[in-house]
């Protein structure tokens, strides 16, 4: 399904649900509040976009050192045969490879502003060996969709907003984000090679996802372990540690072979700027219909007729409330985090709905934004299974959290 259809789907439905608050609920002001919403989300939009400029220029820029010192090519080697099973359509130590990697390594470390323009560059990339320039190729949906899924070993961001809310014990919820955020990644892998016909059976295949489990698993025992604050001081200091000694060994790396260094920086650093500014109308595209969406009360309704499903079928609601946030996460990164805090001021950070609302969070990425602002960047128009198969992963995320949550809170 393209981007297209969301794009007027979302528009159409704030259409019919602002039409019906008018009418028969003499709602006047439904459609004020709509357009004002249309200038504000088109500021943001923009604003994000030309936010990222300077963080973008600086992080392809370390990209292209690392690219020209053999970082890169020292990266791709070491997951060479995963990678090489997993994306197929690209060559052997090629540089896309090594930044894909990159891109992975800044989303497990909740390095989100590493991860951004890392991973548009491996669009670009992956861009340059795409036939169809305005068709996604397989290898391109493979990695979006691995990226959305959000696989996180460090939320150290939910962690601190909990502690922020006042919680007892904030990182009560690390474990369980952990454990969900894993199964939105391997449903998202599987669902994806179904689609590209990839052999999961491969001992290769098997091999490194055996291995990322049990490593997954040995971080979750060693952690268990730890009281809270060992948790949040060893998750901040390692993250910034190993972000720091990335920048460093590509810069090392390079000066050892005899790069020019800053040259070097400054040629990828004007690749960011040109990818910052070529983002900027897919991405006010995407979050106004995501406003207008959300202006018209079409979401309120949404979660007032799941609540009423799930009431209907006998099971507990305590969870419905936690909904709006993965309703919004797909659409709205910033929307769903604003969701998750005020329902813990609402009703508490150790509420069951406010920790439910945590785990989602962190357990699943934005979708319609991922799309859009990587796709985007490389101008494709037709997404192909790019957008089910996220979603899918994305939905095995909220699933697997709520599910979790109450295995852990019930």
């Amino acid at each position: 399904m393209a981007l297209n259809y969301v794009w007027i789907a979302f528009f159409l439905i704030a259409f019919v649900v602002a039409l019906f608050k008018l009418i028969f609920l003499g709602d006047q002001q439904i459609f004020q509040v709509i357009v004002n919403g249309t200038f504000d989300t088109a500021k943001t939009g923009a604003e994000i976009s030309l936010g990222l400029i300077g963080l973008m220029s600086f992080w392809l820029g370390i990209m292209k050192i690392g690219e020209k010192g053999g970082m890169i090519n020292i990266f791709a080697r070491l997951v060479g045969p995963f990678f090489n099973k997993l994306f197929p359509e690209i060559p052997k130590n090629h540089p896309a490879l090594g930044s894909v990697l990159m891109n992975f390594s800044a989303n497990m470390l909740g390095l989100d502003n590493a991860a951004t323009p890392v991973g548009l560059k491996a669009m670009k990339e992956l861009q340059e060996l795409n036939p169809n320039k305005d068709t996604a190729s397989n290898a391109q949906i493979m990695f979006l969709v691995l990226n959305a899924s959000s696989l996180t070993l460090l939320p150290i961001t939910i962690m601190a907003y909990r502690k922020e809310a006042g919680a007892v014990d904030p990182s009560d919820v690390f474990i369980p984000i952990l454990l969900a955020t894993f199964f939105s990644t391997l449903v998202g892998l599987i669902v994806t090679a179904i689609y590209q016909r990839i052999n999961l059976l491969n001992k290769v295949i098997l091999a490194y996802i055996g291995g990322l489990t049990i490593f997954i698993g040995s971080l979750l025992y060693y952690f268990s372990t730890l009281a809270q604050e060992e948790i949040n001081a060893i998750s901040q200091v390692a993250s910034n540690v190993i972000l720091f000694t990335v920048i460093i060994s590509f810069i090392a790396l390079a000066f050892y072979r005899k790069v020019n260094v800053f040259e070097s920086f400054i040629e990828g650093a004007k690749e960011g700027f040109e990818v910052a500014i070529k983002i900027i109308p897919y991405l006010v595209g995407i979050l106004v219909a995501v406003g207008v969406f959300r202006a018209s009360g079409a979401m309120d309704y949404l979660v007032q007729g799941v609540s009423a499903v799930v009431s209907w079928m006998g099971f507990d609601t305590r969870f419905v409330e936690a909904l709006p946030v993965a309703f919004m996460k797909p659409m709205s990164g910033s929307g769903a985090r604003g969701l998750m805090i005020d329902l813990m001021h609402a009703k508490g950070a150790d509420d069951f709905a406010s920790r439910v609302a945590c785990v989602i969070q962190g357990s699943t990425e934005t979708t319609f934004y991922v799309l859009a602002v990587y796709f985007g960047s490389v101008a494709i128009k037709k997404t192909r299974h790019a957008l089910p198969a996220a979603l899918l992963a994305e939905l095995a995320g909220v699933i697997a959290a709520i599910i979790i949550a109450y295995i852990f809170f019930g």
